[in-house]
Parts: C-alpha cells; structure tokens; sequence
C-alpha cells in the first residue's frame, strides 16, 4: 500500500478523521474506510504506524497529546458506551487549576478495556446515555455528574468541599444543577460535605457553619460566642463577624467562619480589607477558620480556641 500521505490523500474521509481524533482510530473505523487489518499492518511494519491495542490505531510516529490519548481511551472499549469521567470531564469542561494528570473513562460493569498507567477505569452499574455529552468528538460526562464522581472517588473532604465550590464559581454549571445531580446519584462519599458546600456557594450553608460552631463550644463547656455582630467598615458598609467572645478583663477573640464562597477571588480581596479595617489591640484577637472544620476536625477547633481564650485571659 503506499505511504502514510498518500493514504490519507486517496482514502476518502480519512484525512478528516485522523485530524478530528488527534491521529487515533479504530480498526472498527478504518475497515468502515475500506483500510483492512492486513493494510494496517504492513503500514505498522514500515514504521508509520503504530498499534497501541488490539482496537486502536495511531496514524504516526510521534508523541501522544492529552487529546489523543483520550481517543485511546474511548475507543480502546470498541463498541461499549465509553465516557471520559471525573477529572478528565471537568478538564475538558474547562475547569481551572484542578487538573489530574490520569485520565478517567467509566464503562458499564463488565467491560474489556485496553489498561496503560495513564489510564483509571472506573466499571459503573450507572452508566446513562443522557449524562453524556459531545466535547470535540469526546463521549464526556456532564459537568454536574464529573464533579460529583470526582468527589466522591477521592479520600479527602476538603477536596471535595473545594470542587464543588469550583465549578459553581468558575460558572461551569450552578449549585443547583449539582444538588440535583447529587440528589439523583444517591448514597455516594461525602454527600452531606457536598451538599454544605454547595449551599455555602448558594449563601444559605453560612447559618448551619455557625450553628456547628456555636453547638460545639456548648458541648465542650466553653462559654458560647454572640453571633453575626454588626460593624460598619472605612466606608460605611455593614460588615458581621462570625462569632466573638468578649472576656471580663477586656479580651477579645473573634472567629471568622470562612465558607468556600471565601474562596472566589472577589470575596478574598474584600475579607481582607475587611480585617485590615477592623484593626486590632494588644487585648484582641482575631483568627479565621474554614467552615466545616468544627464538623470534621472538632478537637483541632477546640484546642485552637482554647489556647487563644487562655492567652488572651492572662494579658493585663
């Protein structure tokens, strides 16, 4: 058969499917060409091509982007409903600054799979037609059903407080699009961290931080914090601090309860020009905690306000 340009130039459509798969394809498709196993092989035996499995085809020599290892990934499953999942979905998404270098595909529970150390496979028994969009050709997961999988297939809460807080800040879909998903997905890990952070994003989270706050000094005998109290900044704004203690000798502590909303860039900036007009004295005190902390970490959180009621006891 004649050289690898010429193939692409003489067999029909060709071209145009090597371009859009990033230079990957499937014997499946390359026999739809008219481009037979024993064609494909006397090409991998001129060093043009390559096989990477039994299914897959690269159409050249060289490296493989991120791109085209994710058609190796999708067409290494043949005919079964491949998606591109999790962290790959929310990268093809667009999400910022959460990228993991594996890519992630789910199957239907059964499926034979080409497996390489780039690759995680995840096998689902929830594998649904309608949670599967088209990203330049890609089988991908929705938004909303990538960051959940994401979540919930990864040990730490804390990351999964922060994504979900990500791609609703980064208006890659909205809190409540993901609370349903999340209602839809049922008993999953960390469910109720996700939902808190995602109503955190919706403002409606920042009572239930206080009240987990507020009910943990009571449990542990501390002395309970007034709420929320009303401050006015440089410019006349109405600011609220989370909680304060106010000690008999003068002392102050107050502890901010910083919801991932905190995080948006927006949000940071005007936190701490807040603190900035605030101020303090040598007999205040004033720390910043994330929200949850008194849910996940609640003897950490307690030794911390310990410590900082005692020192600030003892100052003249």
């Amino acid at each position: 058969m004649t050289g690898r340009a010429d193939v692409l130039t003489l067999v029909p459509g060709l071209r145009a499917l090597a371009a859009r798969q990033h230079g990957v394809c499937s014997r499946r498709q390359l026999a739809a060409l008219g481009i037979t196993d024993d064609h494909v092989a006397s090409h991998v035996a001129a060093r043009r091509w390559r096989t990477v499995s039994s299914r897959v085809v690269v159409l050249h020599r060289g490296p493989l982007g991120r791109r085209a290892l994710c058609w190796v990934a999708v067409l290494g499953a043949g005919p079964a409903p491949t998606a591109l999942a999790a962290w790959t979905a929310l990268e093809l998404h667009g999400i910022e600054r959460w990228r993991r270098e594996p890519i992630h595909a789910v199957v239907p529970r059964g499926t034979r799979i080409a497996r390489y150390p780039w690759l995680v496979v995840h096998e689902s028994r929830r594998h649904d037609t309608d949670d599967v969009a088209r990203l330049g050709g890609l089988p991908v997961h929705r938004i909303e059903r990538a960051a959940i999988d994401a979540a919930a297939w990864q040990p730490s809460w804390r990351t999964a407080s922060g994504l979900m807080a990500a791609v609703a800040q980064q208006r890659l879909t909205t809190p409540d699009a993901v609370l349903g998903e999340l209602e839809r997905a049922g008993r999953i890990r960390h469910r109720r961290t996700m939902q808190l952070a995602l109503l955190d994003v919706l403002g409606g989270a920042q009572s239930l931080e206080e009240i987990d706050f507020a009910r943990l000094c009571r449990r542990a005998g501390l002395a309970e914090p007034s709420r929320q109290e009303r401050r006015r900044d440089a410019r006349g704004k109405v600011r609220f601090l989370d909680v304060e203690w106010r000690l008999r000798g003068g002392g102050r502590l107050i502890v901010e309860v910083d919801g991932v909303g905190h995080l948006e860039r927006e949000q940071w900036y005007d936190d701490l020009l807040r603190d900035a007009e605030l101020g303090s004295d040598a007999r205040t005190l004033r720390i910043r905690i994330p929200a949850g902390a008194a849910r996940h970490e609640p003897e950490r959180v307690l030794a911390i306000v310990r410590r900082h009621l005692a020192a600030l006891s003892t100052r003249v």
